[in-house]
């Protein structure tokens, strides 16, 4: 029995496609539903690790779906229902040919940026003097391109306008939506004595109204700092004390591992794979304010696809 989903190949009434992405496995149905099922798989370094986390597809699915059900009151969003602990069923919508990254703090990306010598991104300017982790005036929205293959790339706004990615209508309604989301998602950070760094969003389009799909504020998309200590940590310039993945990274790279050509993923024993398991709980906890439930994991690629099938049934009778 499986008791981890490392991958699907599920066949499912009125299915066109399946799309199988770093972690998600996405089915489209009838062009109508988009059926995603958030994997046990784990990637760092742009590389999919050899072993599946249990639990982890449950943790960013329940994270995500709590958020994307705490923000609709701003934004409409893709979700219909979630059927399983590790899926969502959504309307499918026409992706903007961009993503949303806004940033509260001088972090990651930005600040490597910025310690090279530059004093904008994606044409926002940033302010001299700034150490790393140090919070902005005010959030800055830095949008990337969606690369259907290789990274992402920075883009500003003049840029998108002119080469009518999003028309000015839409992209006005895609700030004012992030700004408003990433508002909401620093409050609820805030009451669970955590700070939310950065994250990204992504919309689409169905009908002619704009949702918000695929993922909100898990550790996957988004970067948390711990709110106590975190003043004590900047004055003496310490690094901060993150909820993320950032741990998993930290054991590769101790084990030899950066994703370089020629690197061997290091062999992850039942013991490490446990305590990644243990973690992800535990980001769950502190995310959500919620005890985790662990769902059946006696075989869970039949459960999966026996949930999924019990929704299609009762929603095309």
């Amino acid at each position: 029995m499986q008791n981890a989903i490392t991958r699907t190949d599920f066949t499912f009434p009125g299915m066109k496609s399946l799309y199988i992405g770093k972690v998600r496995d996405v089915y489209n149905i009838d062009d109508e539903l988009l059926i995603m099922v958030t994997s046990d798989r784990i990637s760092a370094f742009d590389v999919v690790l050899p072993r599946a986390i249990p639990y982890k597809g449950q943790v960013l699915n329940q994270i995500a779906s709590k958020f994307l059900d705490d923000t609709s009151d701003i934004v409409p969003n893709w979700k219909i229902a979630t059927p399983d602990p590790m899926v969502t069923v959504g309307r499918l919508c026409e992706p903007f040919k961009v993503e949303m990254v806004i940033r509260g703090y001088l972090s990651g990306h930005a600040w490597r940026e910025y310690k090279a010598g530059k004093r904008s991104i994606c044409g926002v300017p940033m302010p001299d003097a700034m150490k790393e982790n140090d919070m902005f005036p005010n959030p800055l929205i830095t949008p990337t391109t969606k690369a259907s293959v290789g990274h992402d790339e920075d883009i500003s706004k003049e840029d998108i306008l002119k080469e009518g990615l999003v028309s000015q209508e839409d992209y006005e309604m895609l700030e004012k939506f992030t700004m408003a989301i990433f508002e909401r998602g620093t409050q609820i950070a805030n009451g669970m004595g955590l700070i939310l760094v950065d994250t990204k969003y992504e919309f689409g389009k169905a009908n002619g109204e704009i949702f918000l799909i695929d993922e909100i504020h898990t550790p996957d998309s988004s970067r948390y700092f711990y709110k106590e200590g975190y003043e004590d940590r900047q004055a003496r310039g310490e690094a901060q004390k993150q909820l993320s993945k950032e741990f998993v990274r930290e054991w590769l790279m101790a084990n030899g591992f950066q994703g370089k050509e020629g690197q061997q993923v290091p062999v992850m024993d039942d013991d490490f794979v446990n305590l990644v398991s243990e973690r992800y709980i535990e980001l769950y906890e502190n995310i959500t304010g919620d005890k985790f439930e662990r769902a059946d994991v006696t075989n869970v690629p039949a459960r999966v696809e026996s949930n999924i099938n019990k929704f299609l049934e009762a929603y095309y009778r």
